[in-house]
């Protein structure tokens, strides 16, 4: 399956996004395309016969062409070959032979050209970059850009629209200022200013609109600049009629609208200039990811130091960081010992302790000692790098909720242009005359637009994925906010989620006849070579004890039981009693003991040799500082937890009652987590909390997984959350976000739906017969500017959740 991101600048409404994903969706191979309104990108996942080339021509024809550009690569060798693997690329829509090398044509936002020198590489051809187009700017780069140029537009068309406004209501709010009109230039001539001046607004800063409304219009898909144009224009067009040929109407219909045509403009022209400011604010979040990077390095090399820029850096590089600084990119500590500071990436305050062998991740900052580190990864491998990639992923997606509001964007605007014309028809045939037909249907078009449908869910997201990654939450799939919210139920694996995840061996008894250090010594020796955490809990108290070095083969783990080995030439078994009662050994002579080290929340370990009962060991994993914070947190947010784990019941139960949680599932083993989670997921949707191999399944079964950060890849990868410390309150933090989220969503909606719901009746003249108040095309365009403000604004709240 192939996916691709194509930027959009024609986007700017809800309707929009439905029109660019059904034009998408409607090509064969296409599996999904998912438009986001926020960054103006579409993500689609396809396969043959769709080809980048041919989406790209798809939304040309709809008539939201995708961002192109172009780069200049010269192959050395095979340039068929090499025309053949940058086709391929995803992202790119043409290679054409050029005089120095081949033309590459690609969707912005989708490849950059270092991309397509990497897959080259790959292959085995060297090239270089001749010439490429300029990156795509982030985001909120292109924000502010967009805020700069609505601000320019906002200055000209309010200077144009002044005039036309004090001309035209002058009269209506100013004693005495229409007979000075009349005494002065006379009412033709301030028609004619009217005129000329709301000719140039039209032509100059309102042009976007009749850009982009007409063409739509003219192919059945109007949107929201489709509702501003026909509103303006036939203001203007009925007021220009009037002017130039005033034969045409009868004397009592003889009445202009050029301050409605301009206001109109000037109006939803501010309203876009603030919506875009607020658009910039809300993508910060990333902006201040992206500044964490730092542009070059300190390198020893072997003739001395140099300074490299930090793109240039390779894994192997001696990178040098001075007191203060920021790690340039992820590392493994060389020389030196200090703390760094990773809250900008974990959310956790206390600095972190770093000696030689520690990991570095480059954007944290140093603190008061010099640090040598050698690089591990650059480029788009860092763990920067992947947070920044996951947070824009999150951002574009869309949530189960946005399916209503996709719904009603489709037929929103038709329906409002039909309500446009029955609007008109209605007053015509009420004998209420031209003029308040005309000014209702202007009004009822202008009301309606669905900017702040288009804008309540996916502003929203914005601003709280980016709020959660200041956190350290990241969410990896948007959706994940909403089914978090809906969580009833919290599981968690107990060691290294719960537990520090680094037991201690704390007893050692030895069974009648046997001798312990020995017993210790061949379980140092069977397990010398496994990953389980009680394998170092077992090999670091035999080299506290100075044990002799014993021999071990053919060792066999046992999962979810123990180990078997040969050791010393005889029979070896390690592991708990059902490995014990598989193995037909007798465990009575020490039950009372491993019963009371289960009490104690200790987990019991038999060892056997040569088929007898040897000795048993206790280990203990301690539980994190902050665990049980955690569980109260999320008992007070009124959510159930549980805890499920493969050690013995009552070393579970008595973990379970130290930190208060509800429900202990113990004995289970790697396969069994599956079924525990869908066990608890009969009373409510469930999120389980794991940070091991062996949670990715119950993570993914889950109705949403969480991963500890520090845990591994796979649980990461199984996870739709992911807590980039190891603190377990980070679980209660993602809760809270997420139902702050949606709430913030669900008031967006109330107030876009209810905005729409309630005023278009008003438009279009319900109340007048009863003597209550209606709406002209000014108010209308100001009211709705104020609608996608007010929702943008309202989603800005959250970053302070």
């Amino acid at each position: 399956m192939n996916q691709t991101t194509f930027i959009i600048d024609a986007m700017h409404c809800g309707a929009c996004t439905g029109r660019v994903e059904r034009a998408l969706s409607a090509e064969t191979g296409v599996q999904d395309a998912s438009a986001n309104l926020m960054a103006r990108s579409a993500r689609v996942s396809f396969e043959a016969p769709a080809t980048p080339a041919s989406l790209a021509a798809a939304l040309e024809a709809a008539g939201y062409p995708p961002a192109r550009a172009q780069a200049l690569i010269h192959p050395e060798g095979d340039a068929a070959k090499a025309a053949e693997i940058l086709a391929a690329q995803s992202g790119v829509f043409s290679v054409t032979p050029a005089s120095e090398g081949l033309q590459v044509s690609y969707a912005q936002g989708a490849i950059a050209p270092s991309e397509l020198i990497r897959a080259l590489q790959d292959a085995g051809v060297t090239a270089t970059l001749a010439s490429g187009g300029a990156a795509p700017a982030p985001v909120t780069e292109k924000q502010a850009a967009e805020a700069a140029r609505l601000k320019r537009d906002v200055i000209l068309s309010a200077v144009l629209t002044t005039p036309v406004f004090v001309l035209a209501m002058g009269a209506h709010t100013i004693p005495g200022f229409h007979q000075a009109i009349m005494n002065s230039i006379g009412m033709q001539a301030s028609w004619w200013i009217q005129f000329v001046l709301t000719a140039l607004v039209l032509a100059l800063p309102g042009r976007v609109f009749l850009r982009l409304g007409f063409p739509a219009l003219l192919r059945g898909a109007p949107e929201m600049n489709s509702l501003v144009a026909m509103g303006a224009s036939a203001a203007f067009l009925y007021s220009a009629l009037v002017v130039l040929v005033p034969g045409l109407f009868p004397p009592e219909a003889r009445e202009v609208y050029f301050e409605a045509a301009a206001v109109i403009v000037t109006l939803i022209l501010v309203g876009r200039w603030l919506e875009a400011r607020a658009k910039g604010r809300a993508g910060e979040a990333i902006s201040r990811l992206v500044a964490l990077r730092p542009t070059s390095a300190r390198v020893q090399r072997e003739d001395g130091v140099i300074e490299l820029p930090v793109d240039e850096l390779a894994p192997g590089d001696i990178v040098l960081l001075n007191p203060g600084e920021r790690v340039a990119v992820d590392g493994v500590v060389t020389e030196g010992h200090g703390w760094i500071d990773e809250s900008m990436l974990t959310g956790e305050p206390a600095p972190i302790e770093k000696t030689e062998g520690a990991p570095v991740t480059g954007g944290t900052v140093n603190g008061q000692s010099a640090l040598a580190y050698r690089v591990t990864a650059t480029g788009g491998d860092t763990v920067l790098s992947r947070i920044i990639a996951l947070v824009e992923e999150a951002q574009g997606q869309k949530l189960p909720v946005q399916a209503l509001v996709d719904k009603v964007t489709r037929v929103f605007v038709p329906a409002v242009m039909a309500l446009s014309v029955l609007t008109f028809a209605l007053w015509m045939l009420a004998g209420q005359g031209f003029t308040p037909a005309f000014i209702a249907a202007v009004s009822v078009m202008i009301i309606a637009c669905p900017c702040a449908m288009g804008l309540a869910t996916p502003v929203s997201i914005l601003v709280g994925t980016g709020r959660g990654a200041e956190l350290g939450l990241l969410f990896r799939r948007g959706d994940a906010l909403q089914r978090l919210s809906e969580v009833k139920i919290v599981g968690f694996d107990k060691t290294g989620t719960l537990t520090m995840g680094a037991p201690a061996l704390t007893d050692l008894i030895a069974a009648p006849g046997m001798d312990g250090n020995e017993a210790l010594a061949r379980a140092a020796a069977a397990e010398a070579r496994s990953e389980h955490p009680l394998a170092h809990a077992i090999l670091a108290e035999a080299a506290a004890r100075a044990l002799p070095e014993r021999q071990a083969k053919r060792i066999k783990a046992l999962t979810g039981r123990g180990l078997s080995a040969q050791v010393e030439g005889a029979p070896f078994l390690i592991g708990n009693t059902r490995a014990m009662d598989e193995a037909g050994i007798d465990t009575a002579p020490l039950a009372a003991q491993a019963a009371d080290l289960a009490g104690a929340g200790k987990t019991p370990i038999w060892i056997a040799i040569d088929g007898r009962l040897a000795a048993l060991i206790a280990v203990s994993d301690p539980v994190k500082d902050s665990a049980k914070q955690a569980i109260a947190a999320l008992h007070q947010a009124g959510v159930e937890t549980a805890m499920v784990s493969g050690d013995t019941r009552r070393t579970a139960e008595a973990v379970g009652r130290t930190l208060g949680i509800d429900r202990v599932i113990a004995e289970v083993l790697p396969e069994g987590k599956v079924a525990a989670v869908t066990e608890l997921g009969r009373a409510g949707a469930v999120a389980f909390v794991g940070d091991g191999i062996n949670d990715a399944p119950a993570l993914a079964a889950a109705d949403v997984g969480i991963a500890i950060g520090t845990g591994t890849d796979v649980a990461i990868e199984a996870a739709e959350v992911v807590l980039m410390g190891g603190d377990p309150q980070g679980v209660a933090r993602a809760l809270v976000l997420s139902r702050a989220v949606m709430r913030n969503i669900r008031q967006n909606l109330f107030w876009a739906f209810a905005y729409n719901t309630a005023l278009i009746p008003v438009a279009m003249g319900v109340l007048k017969p009863f003597g209550g108040p209606g709406l002209s095309p000014m108010l209308a365009a100001g009211a709705m500017a104020f609608s996608s403000v007010f929702v943008v604004t309202n989603a800005l709240r959250l970053r302070r959740a």
